[in-house]
């Protein structure tokens, strides 16, 4: 089994060396390089081809979110798109929901317990997205609430999607599992991870966590519902 590369952007020392001990110790992680800022940790990503960037979201020179948009965003040439998890205290939920946004996979406080750290980069590693903690749903419904419906495009796009794919959409958004959403829907697992793939492919999105973003934006999961 190929290890999960992984580099940790952060400007505090002590924070990078802690959790690049924690992840070295697992035998499935590959701990590639460490950055003190984002500017570096663009160059650092581009150099490693990391699985998982750990992306601290404030931070000198260049911040986590501009750092992470760079990355899921690349100028042509550049086809390596590593999976960023935004590492975060609660006072900076708006960076967050941006960085769900440019298409982090999720975020994780950073005084998380140990354990909770390691499964992220596992989740993450493999094409998921982290958006069990309830946290994540409150903060989109949160900036939803703030901000209407999209109006156009997204909408648009939602015509694209079958009546069965729009209802797992809206679970999805609700946050509830693939295996929430067979018992729901009474489906096969199976068939709801295809589902989800097939609702990704037609609206362009790269993970669950955009596809919550999308469904709040365009009007389909308002919050309270």
């Amino acid at each position: 089994m190929t290890a999960t590369r992984v580099i940790i952007v952060d400007d505090q020392a002590m924070v990078r060396a802690g959790f690049a001990a924690l992840l070295a110790a697992q035998s499935d992680i590959d701990v590639v390089g460490e950055a003190p800022d984002g500017v570096q940790g663009v160059e650092l990503s581009r150099r490693t081809h990391p699985d998982v960037v750990l992306m601290d979201v404030r931070m000198p020179e260049m911040d986590g979110l501009e750092a992470a948009r760079r990355l899921l965003s690349p100028p042509p040439g550049v086809t390596h798109r590593p999976r960023v998890l935004m590492l975060t205290t609660f006072d900076v939920d708006d960076y967050v929901y941006e960085a769900l946004r440019a298409g982090a996979s999720g975020f994780l406080l950073k005084d998380a317990p140990p354990a909770d750290l390691i499964a992220a980069v596992r989740v993450v590693a493999s094409g998921d997205a982290l958006l069990a903690p309830s946290v994540t749903r409150r903060l989109i419904a949160d900036f939803a609430r703030q901000r209407p419906p999209a109006r156009g495009r997204p909408t648009q796009r939602l015509a694209a999607l079958t009546e069965r794919e729009t209802e797992v959409l809206t679970l999805v958004a609700r946050g509830q599992s693939n295996t929430e959403i067979a018992a729901t829907l009474v489906l096969a697992e199976q068939t709801v991870k295809t589902h989800v793939s097939r609702v990704l492919t037609k609206l362009d999105l790269r993970d669950r966590a955009q596809a919550v973003v999308f469904a709040y934006e365009s009007g389909l999961v308002t919050p309270g519902q």
